[in-house]
């Protein structure tokens, strides 16, 4: 099995992957700051999931990197986590009138991540692992 840095090859496209989800939630905050005074653009609601966005999504990318370090119980996280995120993801992307349409947009691409993260990690590949 090829390795890297940051561990065996089969895990580089899952850190890729989770590395990107983490900085589209932490640029979504960002730009939510900038336009904090914008109420029809960022609601509370906008605020509180986002912040739990960014939350999950660098708890997702540390477990990411236990998982590639060759932690077990990193793996079994990150399976967890990511296939919990991506329903919650479903939910909001499918629940009319609760967030911005353009939050929608953010979490649906942050649920294409998770999608790729959940299959990699449940993959036979990285099973065997």
């Amino acid at each position: 099995m090829t390795t890297t840095r940051t561990g065996p090859a089969v895990f580089r496209p899952v850190l890729l992957v989770t590395g990107g989800y983490a900085t589209l939630s932490v640029l979504t905050l960002l730009v939510i700051v900038l336009f904090r005074n914008d109420h029809a653009m960022v609601t509370d609601a906008v605020w509180v999931r986002a912040t739990l966005v960014v939350a999950s999504s660098l708890l997702t990318l540390a477990f990411a990197r236990s998982a590639a370090r060759g932690s077990r119980k990193g793996l079994l996280r990150l399976r967890i986590v990511s296939a919990v995120m991506l329903v919650a993801i479903v939910v909001i992307v499918a629940l009319p009138g609760l967030f911005p349409l353009w939050l929608r947009i953010e979490q649906a691409v942050c649920g294409l991540l998770l999608l790729g993260v959940t299959v990699l990690v449940n993959g036979r590949r990285a099973r065997a692992r």
